[in-house]
């Protein structure tokens, strides 16, 4: 079973495409293969090409846990670079279907940058969502009670669920310490992503990041997009915003009504062939 292998700022994935061979994972299969000590290794599996009704690609996304995750943008960019690589795309945009949404993207000539188009993030607790009472409402500078602790945080989603923790000072070890907790709190029926956030000026952010299904993560597209959108609402960052995150920076255009256009780097890292004695006896 043949895997192309990227990353973007460190965050790896496994493009799998089903149109050269036709491998239906199980969720103890994705587990095994993006184990770092018993498969190749990887924050997910990206399968596509297959194709859509609505847009040019349709992209599946496969968690290092056996779930689907709705939207990576990380995983999208890779994805774009990808295709550019095998010849399905030029230097024009094109669209992907997500299960969080379509998406456009765009490959620089030298396939050094690649810009997507995210979405619109929505801060409101019905559609991201939030286990609140009363009425549905934007979640936003609200409290949370995590392992003994409170906590203010903003919901947010782009297509997948975000909770944004601002911070003065951002750390590993705090994101390691509380991000499962606040991953499964019961105020997120889906479970959420995690994204401890420290204003350094007015277009820079710096984040830490927990990725639902995956942990600890060196860096996230669409995790980038919801921290940059919650600093815009928060009113302490302007239109354009660079994310300092472990594994690189991203940058950002997020306009007044919170549409994200997300630019940053992929990089091809290897072809992999995985060997069918590698899923048994798991």
């Amino acid at each position: 079973m043949k895997f192309e292998k990227y990353h973007a700022l460190g965050n790896d994935y496994l493009v799998y495409n089903p149109n050269e061979e036709n491998f239906i994972f199980s969720e103890s299969d994705i587990i095994r293969i993006c184990h770092r000590n018993f498969g190749l290794g990887s924050d997910g599996i990206l399968v596509g090409p297959t194709q859509s009704q609505q847009a040019t690609f349709k992209l599946q996304i496969l968690n290092p846990d056996g779930s689907e995750a709705e939207k990576s943008g990380n995983g999208l960019r890779i994805f774009a670079r990808y295709l550019r690589d095998i010849g399905k795309v030029d230097t024009n945009s094109f669209q992907v279907d997500t299960l969080g949404g379509i998406v456009t993207c765009q490959v620089s000539e030298d396939k050094s940058i690649i810009t997507v188009e995210m979405g619109k993030v929505s801060f409101q607790s019905d559609v991201i969502p939030v286990n609140i009472d009363g009425e549905p409402r934007e979640v936003c500078n609200e409290t949370i009670e995590v392992n003994g602790r409170v906590l203010n945080y903003y919901a947010a989603t782009i297509g997948n669920p975000h909770c944004v923790i601002p911070v003065e000072s951002v750390s590993k070890e705090q994101t390691i310490e509380l991000g499962s907790f606040i991953e499964n709190h019961p105020n997120f029926p889906n479970r959420t992503n995690v994204q401890f956030l420290e204003i350094l000026d007015r277009n820079r952010i710096k984040i830490e990041i927990w990725e639902r299904g995956a942990g600890y993560t060196l860096a996230s597209g669409s995790s980038s997009s919801a921290a940059g959108a919650v600093a815009r609402k928060m009113g302490v960052c302007d239109e354009s915003i660079t994310v300092e995150m472990p594994g690189g920076d991203i940058g950002l255009i997020i306009d007044d009504n919170f549409n994200v256009q997300m630019t940053g780097p992929a990089t091809r890292v290897a072809t992999m062939e995985l060997y069918s004695e590698c899923l048994k006896n798991h």
